[in-house]
């Protein structure tokens, strides 16, 4: 986060703090960026916020890409609505690597079912909940009591049930970190 200059909900729930710089023994040096480097950042931010690996956003990039409407902000999109995200969002776990491994685990029910796919897309009407180990899972309880985010609008949370309801797809601006996605666009179109 201290690389990218930019919390990150999704990778920890620690603050900048008072190291708001670069990390390292020059990191305190102002250093002007190139383009490349500012959009080998803004990519970053996306890769590290939601766990991914170069291959896996490449390949939702390519979907943004062939898809109809901006391909910035159709990326955003299916970032937002892959099912770690998803439990991450609805408080299930602190960060999304946890609601990675809640899911990979198979303490996830996805519309009455387990689940271990992390990057299952959801849609609007599915639902989610925890299986009765997954609820007494202490990461778990102290998320559900303290969630790391506010809830966003496409989803619906009951807090009888522990269940969490995707209303409608996410919009682009309900990004929980600033991003400055054409840069992720103009970073891929020269190297796809």
């Amino acid at each position: 986060m201290r690389a990218l200059g930019t919390e990150l909900p999704g990778l920890s729930r620690k603050p900048l703090g008072e190291h708001n710089y670069p990390p390292g023994q020059h990191g305190q040096r102002p250093k002007r960026k190139s383009e490349y480097g500012l959009q080998l950042i803004e990519k970053q931010k996306l890769r590290m916020n939601y766990g991914l690996t170069e291959r896996q956003i490449q390949r939702l990039f390519r979907e943004a890409k062939q898809s109809r409407g901006p391909t910035g902000e159709k990326l955003l999109e299916l970032l937002e609505r892959r099912l770690d995200n998803f439990v991450f969002r609805a408080g299930f776990a602190p960060t999304t690597i946890a609601a990675r491994q809640l899911v990979r685990h198979k303490h996830v029910l996805l519309n009455g079912k387990r689940v271990d796919i992390p990057s299952i897309r959801t849609k609007p009407g599915d639902q989610i909940t925890l299986t009765a180990t997954g609820k007494r899972i202490p990461a778990t309880i102290e998320s559900l009591e303290q969630p790391s985010l506010e809830r966003p609008q496409w989803l619906s949370f009951d807090t009888a049930s522990t269940t969490a309801t995707v209303t409608r797809t996410p919009a682009p601006d309900e990004v929980p970190f600033p991003v400055e996605v054409q840069q992720v666009v103009e970073y891929y179109a020269v190297r796809l």
